[in-house]
């Protein structure tokens, strides 16, 4: 989880109107939209359940129609069990019936920001378009932004599936 941005990824402080201003405008995003995502995310990481890696990571995900469903880390004595913030995010979304993703930002602790690991952003894949914003946070809010294929490329989506049967392709 804790990979450096790639060096054509530019680290911008969320303190400057003018950073989050264009990074909204690139991105399809309100700046009350960015605000919220970076609240919550944030806040999300302080329900963080770490105790073995101390390692924590808030994730808030909004739907196309505009709700936030938040995640945090949660870990377990059986290392491989544990589930990532952005999946609990996601996974709350989908569950509440909200399987279209709009953007998705993240916080932790360090410095430069963290990208989602390779599982989460497959996770991530499944509900939001390639074209879809994922805002990265560090522990001093600077953050970075990705679009989705920039971070997954060559991906693997449910539009590669045969349809259901009895079901036409699209």
């Amino acid at each position: 989880m804790a990979s450096s941005p790639p060096p054509n990824f530019t680290t911008f402080s969320s303190g400057d109107p003018k950073a989050v201003e264009a990074a909204c405008q690139e991105h399809g995003l309100t700046s009350a939209e960015f605000k919220e995502l970076h609240e919550r995310c944030v806040a999300a990481k302080a329900t963080a359940y770490c105790p073995y890696s101390r390692f924590r990571v808030g994730a808030t995900a909004i739907s196309v129609d505009g709700f936030y469903f938040n995640g945090a880390n949660v870990e377990n004595a059986s290392y491989p069990v544990g589930t990532c913030a952005e999946r609990v995010a996601l996974g709350k979304a989908a569950t509440e019936g909200y399987r279209k993703i709009k953007a998705v930002a993240v916080a932790t602790d360090i410095s430069p920001p963290a990208s989602p690991c390779g599982m989460c952003r497959q996770f991530i894949r499944e509900f939001a378009s390639l074209k879809s914003p994922i805002i990265m946070f560090d522990r001093d809010d600077n953050f970075v932004v990705a679009r989705l294929e920039e971070l997954l490329p060559m991906s693997f989506g449910p539009e590669a599936l045969p349809p259901p049967p009895g079901q036409a392709a699209q």
